[in-house]
């Protein structure tokens, strides 16, 4: 309710801007996760204990500044990143743009960040805290062996990640989509499995939801076989549904609202590839507790989102955590774990 009061204001600033103001306003506030997992929504993934389902997607906190404002916001878990081993500035701005009319969001960031060596000093100071925070890797856009960089990101960033993921879906970083190739995929995720060490937390792959069936199936064998603790599905899409806003012909990823139909089928397809062996984060135009549930239902054992907070604000979490408990009492299941699928 104070955030719609807000919201015109801050939707006249360019939205990386508006974007650094709200990373600047949860560090100022004294929010903090929780430890207990023992909520009607809680729920386990990969070994891991969720207080709840819903988590902060990869790209709203790249550096790993606010996981710990995050959870207190509600979430049940955040992904930092994407972090890549060296600093980068990305795409040249403008990069980041709203469009209203459509609830949706076009990016072409390019993995800007702060670099590895940055993010382990602020994920060293926060280890050992409650709350799961997964930390999301990817490769530095001038990269010689990209594989290489995966395999030392995941070495510096295991013994301080609840989960890893791995981001070979990312449309702004030329050529980083062919990893999802059969033979690629395969050597990348040998390497960062390897690259773990001792801190043997489980890896999540996050895919594109621009995959032919083919794609799909490869990409669910090799899952299945490296025996990873959960796909996320998807990153943003390149292809474009129609669109009303003005800046709908920017290049670059698209997400929020329109992705929605798009990402949906890609869970209820990841699962029949998978037979339910892979659990699935469901992510890409999830606004509502509906639309959390009704992912759920068709395979999605967590569900993520991003764009949706920059429409409807910082109580989002609440209000869908709020709702899913409500859902799932309504349709008469005892758990979340229970209701995945079920549709």
């Amino acid at each position: 309710m104070v955030y719609s009061l807000f919201r015109p204001a801050l939707f006249l600033i360019d939205p990386e801007s508006a974007h650094g103001l709200s990373i600047a306003a949860l560090k100022a506030l004294p929010l903090h996760g929780t430890d207990r997992c023992d909520g009607p929504l809680a729920t386990e993934v990969a070994g891991l204990h969720f207080p709840n389902p819903l988590g902060m997607a990869a790209g709203f906190d790249k550096d790993a500044e606010v996981p710990d404002a995050l959870l207190g916001l509600g979430f049940g878990f955040a992904e930092v990143g994407s972090i890549t081993p060296l600093p980068q500035a990305g795409n040249p701005r403008p990069r980041l743009f709203r469009l209203a009319k459509d609830q949706a969001v076009i990016n072409r960031m390019g993995f800007n960040n702060g670099g590895a060596e940055q993010a382990v000093e602020r994920l060293a100071r926060r280890h050992g805290k409650p709350g799961i925070v997964g930390i999301n890797i990817g490769a530095n856009k001038d990269s010689t062996d990209r594989i290489a960089d995966y395999a030392t990101m995941a070495r510096l960033m295991a013994p301080l990640a609840s989960y890893l993921a791995v981001n070979v879906s990312s449309p702004n970083t030329p050529g980083l989509r062919a990893l999802q190739d059969e033979g690629a995929l395969t050597a990348l995720l040998d390497a960062v499995l390897a690259a773990r060490g001792s801190a043997q937390v489980p890896v999540f792959l996050k895919v594109a939801p621009d995959l032919e069936p083919a794609d799909i199936d490869a990409i669910a064998r090799i899952a299945i076989d490296k025996q990873l603790g959960a796909l996320i599905v998807s990153n943003t899409t390149i292809s474009r549904p129609p669109l009303t806003s003005a800046d709908a012909g920017e290049a670059g990823g698209l997400s929020g609202a329109p992705l929605k139909p798009l990402a949906l089928q890609r869970v209820r397809d990841f699962r029949k590839a998978t037979g339910g062996q892979v659990p699935l984060v469901g992510v890409g135009g999830i606004a509502t507790a509906e639309d959390a549930w009704e992912r759920i239902c068709a395979g999605a054992s967590l569900v993520q989102l991003y764009s949706a907070m920059a429409y409807a604000g910082p109580g989002i979490a609440r209000k869908i955590v709020h709702g899913l408990e409500r859902l799932m009492k309504r349709d008469g299941f005892a758990t979340i774990a229970e209701a995945v699928g079920s549709e």
